[in-house]
């Protein structure tokens, strides 16, 4: 864990919880892609720079959820570093309040505000225009509002979170998605790329990306089912998310309750606007039932 794996002439990864990104742009000076979920993994990427007479000149932030951003403002106080992402990214980078208020669809309480769902705020110099030479972005929307991925010259593909590993698949079935069609979008022109090596953020390293993507596709589809299925009988939200848990063995806290039931009203959303969902007021309750 957290150590500096050469893909490349120019390209590296740092394995950790978040994958991390590292590309040369000459021999001292390099980008990260992405910084990890906190300030200590922000401290351990810095030892890695300095161990190897790194100097940081860009954070490419794939997207803004906290462990990706993590690591955002130890690492810009201690080395000046410009951080660059996507306009609306950026936003959520400088005002991190955003995220934990998004999700959970007002102002947040206190305990929503911890290190998972929002970081420290860091100052985005830039946007894509900044791209270092020898890098280029590809859009991956779905995940968050924004998100991108990197390729660099080494035809090495960092994918952020546009799909998840084997393991967390299956053991906690409902990744965060903020957009179902655009996820499902992202998935298709992902399984057609080529590339000598994909990286995703939160699965392993691979030379063929198209397992994975499958295996991501028929989770989706999997739970699009599950859900038409439970609203066969007319439900609220919250009687739709508590039969949701209960039919993958999930546990309630804080931070899954906004985590997927953002990710549920993506789903109602999507399978609403196809016509698959229809929506009735009763008693000033919003009820949900499959067509």
């Amino acid at each position: 864990m957290y150590s500096l794996n050469k893909v490349g002439e120019k390209t590296y990864y740092i394995d950790c919880p978040t994958n991390i990104g590292l590309y040369k742009l000459n021999d001292t000076d390099v980008c990260i892609i992405d910084s990890g979920n906190d300030k200590e993994a922000g401290r351990k990427i810095n030892k890695i720079l300095k161990e190897n007479n790194f100097n940081l000149k860009y954070i490419i932030n794939t997207h803004s959820n906290a462990d990706h951003i993590g690591g955002n403002e130890f690492l810009q106080k201690r080395t000046e570093c410009k951080i660059i992402s996507t306009e609306i990214e950026n936003l959520f980078t400088k005002y991190p309040i955003l995220e934990p208020s998004f999700l959970y669809g007002g102002y947040p309480f206190n305990k929503l505000t911890n290190k998972f769902l929002m970081a420290k705020a860091s100052n985005p110099t830039g946007n894509l225009d900044e791209l270092p030479e020898g890098l280029e972005y590809i859009k991956l929307g779905g995940h968050f509002f924004d998100m991108i991925g990197i390729k660099t010259s080494d035809d090495v593909y960092f994918l952020a979170d546009c799909v998840f590993g084997e393991n967390i698949v299956k053991k906690y079935h409902i990744s965060f998605i903020y957009n179902v069609d655009e996820f499902l979008k992202t998935l298709d022109y992902v399984e057609n790329l080529e590339g000598k090596l994909f990286i995703p953020s939160h699965a392993e390293v691979c030379e063929d990306i198209k397992p994975l993507v499958k295996l991501n596709r028929d989770k989706v589809y999997e739970i699009i089912d599950t859900i038409l299925s439970i609203c066969k009988e007319a439900l609220i939200f919250e009687d739709i998310l508590q039969k949701l848990f209960i039919h993958y063995d999930l546990t309630m806290d804080l931070n899954q309750y906004v985590l997927i039931g953002n990710t549920l009203k993506a789903y109602l959303s999507y399978l609403y606007d196809i016509e698959k969902l229809n929506i009735e007021f009763i008693d000033s309750k919003l009820y949900w039932k499959t067509i």
